[in-house]
């Protein structure tokens, strides 16, 4: 996907095609647009889960800031993000089908697991990367529960087969740390590297 064509200049692009986090970003007011960044998702021999959420989120913005380059659209800082569940040091991934939806549904039923977000913003004389963590703890989940959930179609593309801002809000007792950061882009985390970069928040008409 290009960058979205508008008459009004974005004042950031998100390189990231998640309704979730383009909510996020339109929540505090930030004027943006959406532009391409096709990045392979799969860890390298031996990468840790932080430094591969931490890579995916840099080549994203790096990405998306040379297609802005390349497509000579007006330039503006590019938000790259990448999030991903961890469980007893394993990355939670989307699931592959129904029993494997189920399976991780099982695993975090009346356990608490990390979710990771990392955060990169590149523009032409800086790149800076934040991350938070977040621990959430799920209830007690039963079979038949787990089971309805997979036919709402809401775990099919969700890591760790959940949504927290969706119908898999039932399932978690507690959180410790950002909420935004379980969804997709921890706000606070965000609102540093904007105000590093100078990007406006709080804009009014943010759609472009």
């Amino acid at each position: 996907m290009s960058a979205v064509v508008s008459d009004v200049v974005p004042d950031l692009y998100l390189a990231s095609q998640s309704p979730r986090r383009r909510e996020l970003l339109r929540q505090i007011g930030v004027r943006h647009a959406v532009i391409s960044a096709a990045i392979p998702e799969q860890p390298a021999a031996g990468e840790t889960a932080l430094d591969y959420v931490r890579r995916l989120a840099s080549e994203k913005a790096a990405a998306g800031y040379a297609q802005l380059l390349q497509q000579q659209s007006p330039i503006a800082p590019v938000l790259g993000a990448d999030t991903l569940g961890l469980l007893d040091g394993e990355i939670l991934e989307k699931p592959r089908d129904q029993a494997h939806a189920q399976q991780m549904l099982r695993q975090l039923s009346g356990r608490t697991h990390q979710v990771i977000t990392a955060v990169a913003l590149h523009s032409h004389t800086q790149q800076a990367l934040r991350v938070s963590t977040t621990h959430v703890t799920f209830r007690e989940l039963g079979d038949a529960e787990i089971a309805a959930y997979w036919k709402t179609g809401e775990p099919q593309d969700k890591a760790g087969g959940y949504g927290i801002q969706g119908l898999g809000a039932v399932f978690v007792k507690e959180i410790r740390g950002s909420y935004s950061c379980v969804v997709g882009l921890p706000i606070e985390a965000t609102l540093e590297l904007l105000q590093e970069f100078g990007v406006p928040w709080w804009t009014a008409g943010v759609d472009v």
